[in-house]
């Protein structure tokens, strides 16, 4: 209970309604936390155990520790409120036939179009349901491949498939309004509206999915067999006419009321994604819609977001973390005469695209690394580039961590898939892919930002 108030709270703070409880998010986001690392597991741990160091460290360092720690305390609501917000959706959409047939439907196609179907898919279905994409096109591409008998076949398709799926994923997260790399990067390169850098961020996008597309196509797989039959298609284009028109209203209502009430996308979605969930629940069923609400939101509140539970522990402390230690280690690079400032535009802008991926290698979460590292970075008015052009570098970076990152879930859920470590699947599978689409962004956003 104390999250969903906590989410409420944080969008009601979003649109500006929260009159003279600002700090209220952050105290009930204190008070979630409290109660739910009783029973989290190690990494959970470890990382409250970090978050504890840093308020200690704040205390008997700086006076104004209290302002630091209601700020990260903020942070940390803001992301356990975007959380539950978007897992809204997921929970909706598990119920859903359509949703089911129309995953199917693009799983099924074959292998001439099925990766860049699939990763169109992953794209699409990753807009609604964030890392439920992964998991519903993730489980229906395993389980098409492992329905093939040559174990050759089934290797090679198992691993296409899953990678188109994972690539797709990852090529929202520079655009989306749904994805915690736009939410977190906007907050960091403040003075910007999501429709600022939409249209931008989806040439990023463009750049992630076709490159995967063109890889997959250049080095697909000689078999040493006949190849086997087509499998029988179910149904035609039309199933995914539900996705369709669902992505339609929820782009139409985010973008138009973030046009219309100036309130940042993220807190648009924060309102609508729930509403849209509890509507679409309803239609679901129409003989007891009210009944199928109540019942669904309760199982929501008393099960469904509980087991979230060490999920919510990791970003909500790693928006702490960030937060917190940014202005702790500001004063000590400034001290060692470190100054990124001196930095030219053409050397940092490419370097803020390797940032996250890099760092995601010695196991830091993208929330972590762009909430502690962002604050640390030269303004855009100071490197004589557009903040466009920063939030388009990092947000690259995000992405590419998203596909090979050991420690981030989109490997670690495509690997338990696939049958190999996460970081087969980030530094062996995606390693050529990253290296060239780090390479394309690194161009991209080197162009955008000097001219």
């Amino acid at each position: 209970m104390l999250v969903l108030l906590t989410t409420a709270a944080v969008t009601l703070g979003e649109w500006g309604l929260l009159g003279g409880l600002a700090a209220l998010p952050a105290a009930l986001a204190l008070a979630a936390l409290v109660l739910l690392a009783r029973r989290v597991k190690r990494t959970g741990a470890i990382f409250l155990g970090i978050g504890i160091a840093l308020l200690v460290w704040a205390a008997a360092t700086r006076a104004d520790w209290p302002e630091l720690a209601s700020r990260a305390f903020g942070t940390a609501a803001f992301i356990a409120a975007f959380f539950t917000a978007l897992t809204t959706l997921r929970v909706a959409s598990s119920s859903s036939p359509a949703i089911e047939r129309c995953g199917r439907y693009l799983a099924q196609q074959p292998p001439g179009r099925r990766y860049l179907a699939l990763t169109v898919g992953g794209h699409l279905f990753a807009l609604l349901l964030n890392y439920g994409a992964l998991a519903l096109l993730g489980g229906l591409a395993e389980a098409n491949a492992r329905s093939e008998k040559n174990p050759e076949v089934r290797a090679h398709r198992l691993r296409r498939m899953l990678l188109a799926v994972q690539r797709g994923f990852c090529s929202t997260l520079p655009w989306s309004p749904f994805s915690f790399a736009i939410a977190v990067t906007l907050t960091v390169v403040p003075g910007l509206r999501w429709l600022d850098i939409v249209l931008p961020a989806l040439v990023s996008s463009a750049l992630i999915a076709g490159i995967g597309w063109a890889l997959d196509t250049i080095f697909k797989p000689r078999l040493s067999g006949p190849r086997p039959p087509r499998q029988v298609i179910e149904g035609g284009i039309g199933r995914l006419a539900p996705l369709l028109v669902l992505l339609a209203v929820m782009m139409v209502l985010v973008g138009g009321l973030h046009l219309g009430t100036g309130v940042r996308a993220v807190g648009v979605a924060m309102a609508v994604v729930p509403t849209v969930a509890l509507i679409w629940i309803a239609i679901q069923r129409p003989e007891a819609p009210r009944a199928a609400v109540c019942a669904v939101a309760g199982g929501f509140a008393a099960t469904g977001l509980p087991a979230y539970r060490d999920e919510l522990v990791l970003l909500m402390m790693a928006g702490f973390i960030g937060t917190m230690g940014a202005p702790l280690l500001g004063p000590m690079l400034a001290a060692g005469g470190l100054d990124l400032t001196v930095l030219p535009a053409w050397v940092l802008l490419p370097a803020l695209v390797w940032l996250v991926p890099l760092t995601g290698q010695i196991g830091m979460n993208p929330i972590l690394a762009v909430t502690l590292l962002g604050p640390l970075l030269p303004s855009p008015e100071a490197l004589g580039v557009s903040p466009v052009a920063m939030v388009l570098a990092i947000t690259g970076g995000w992405a590419l961590s998203g596909a090979s990152s050991p420690f981030t879930a989109t490997t670690l859920l495509i690997g338990a898939m696939g049958g190999v470590s996460a970081r087969h699947v980030g530094l062996v599978w995606n390693g050529l892919f990253t290296l060239l689409t780090g390479f394309a962004l690194s161009l991209w956003v080197l162009g955008y930002g000097l001219l």
